[in-house]
């Protein structure tokens, strides 16, 4: 693949992340190519797992669905000849982990967890995460209300803060 059709495609990644909803058409117009040649490079994207999702943000608190989510950040012992992977991998394959991620600094994973309320996410922790081998510690931040998902703004009210200036 030559320089400019990489650059095609990382272009064409940023305007789908930007909006999914465009057309191959929309999108093709965008880039100066063919529809067909979007919808080729879309599926070598998806080959790939490049492209591994499209999924939309909803706000929950608005439909009526009060789940619970939580940071959890985790300090864990590398394992010899497989660093932190093992772990994570036995982690990330609990169904009620949404986000994991390796970080720098104080703690080593940073895992994001959904359950229906404080009591199914607490018990989550105690007795699943941290019973692992090779998990030192856990802090866990329940998160109390969502502003900003994905570089989406969820509730944009944007109301006039003026005062009122009367004559």
């Amino acid at each position: 693949m030559n320089e400019q059709t990489t650059a095609k495609k990382q272009e064409l990644l940023k305007l789908l992340d930007q909006d999914y909803h465009q057309t191959h058409s929309q999108l093709a117009r965008q880039l100066g190519v063919e529809a067909a040649t979007i919808t080729q490079w879309m599926k070598e994207l998806e080959e790939d797992r490049i492209l591994i999702k499209c999924q939309p943000i909803i706000n929950w608190e608005k439909a009526g669905l009060d789940d619970v989510s939580a940071l959890i950040e985790v300090r864990i012992t590398p394992q010899r000849e497989v660093g932190f992977d093992a772990i994570a991998a036995r982690i990330y394959r609990f169904p009620e982990v949404r986000n994991l991620s390796l970080m720098s600094g104080a703690y080593d994973l940073a895992v994001t967890v959904e359950g229906t309320n404080l009591k199914e996410v607490a018990q989550f922790v105690s007795t699943k995460l941290a019973t692992i081998d090779g998990v030192v510690s856990t802090t866990t931040h329940f998160v109390l209300k969502k502003y900003k998902e994905e570089g989406v703004i969820i509730e944009d009210e944007e109301a006039d803060r003026r005062l009122l200036v009367s004559p």
